[in-house]
């Protein structure tokens, strides 16, 4: 009996998970009381990240100016209003998918190249194409259909869609709800779509220095795998019914006790 509670004691402290497997983004300060308070420790230069246009993009670019709708060529007759209140499914619909080949088509300009531009390059291209054909015109681009998606140990797995193209993953895991107790924080694994192939990246997120990271951003399309510790079966499974278990063995052995002392 005195070995059952052993090794069921050991299997319980083999079960947790210490700060330094849980806390983000370390630098030798776990469990240290007196940390400076009220001023910079460390600065990171964080690595400019700019996304750039891919076929398949969905940009929603509007076009405004004092052009009479009639003679505006760039018009969609679609009313301002119900555009303030359109639901992201239906801004997919009506955004421009860019092609193949990377352009999107207006009618007179024909078709515009947009691939590996930022979305600020293609805003500053389309404005110049306005400026020849309305008045006063301006526009705005944004890009209506970056994602990413987590899976794994993140308390919300799923495919999450945003209008912001400048995402860490720090932010995004946050988005995600972020992660169990019992996600491996050191060995996150991504998926990023480059040039037609799925390259296979790891990521520590436990470590301070991933701030110099050239994964420290989301790109389009990234799928980001947690997996889970070496300890979540023993919490998951063992660890609810260790008690059950405990139980049901004290009573079988006073009930093998005391059928023996009525012998």
């Amino acid at each position: 009996m005195r070995l059952f509670y052993f090794i069921a004691l050991f299997l319980l402290i083999s079960s947790c998970v210490t700060n330094k497997k849980y806390v983000y983004l370390q630098k030798d300060d776990v469990n240290v009381k007196d940390l400076p308070k009220d001023s910079v420790v460390r600065a990171y230069d964080i690595q400019n990240y700019e996304y750039r246009i891919q076929p398949e993009d969905n940009i929603s670019v509007k076009f405004e100016s004092l052009t009479n709708k009639e003679y505006d060529i760039f018009n969609k007759n679609i009313n301002q209003q119900q555009n303030q209140n359109l639901t992201q499914g239906n801004a997919i619909l009506l955004g421009e998918l860019v092609d193949p080949n990377g352009e999107i088509t207006y009618p007179v300009l024909g078709k515009v190249k947009v691939k590996d531009l930022t979305v600020f390059e293609v805003q500053t291209k389309l404005q110049q194409l306005a400026d020849q054909y309305l008045e006063s015109p301006v526009v705005k681009v944004r890009l209506i259909n970056f994602r990413f998606t987590v899976l794994g140990e993140a308390k919300n797995e799923g495919t999450i869609i945003l209008s912001n193209n400048r995402v860490n993953y720090i932010e995004a895991i946050g988005l995600a709800g972020g992660l169990t107790d019992l996600a491996d924080k050191r060995n996150l694994k991504l998926i990023r779509q480059i040039n037609g192939k799925a390259e296979v990246r790891y990521l520590n997120l436990l470590d301070e220095n991933f701030f110099n990271s050239p994964e420290y951003f989301v790109h389009q399309n990234d799928i980001l795998i947690v997996p889970a510790l070496r300890q979540r079966p023993y919490q998951t499974y063992f660890g609810k019914n260790l008690s059950l278990i405990l139980s049901s063995l004290s009573l079988l052995l006073i009930t093998v006790t005391l059928i023996n002392s009525t012998k």
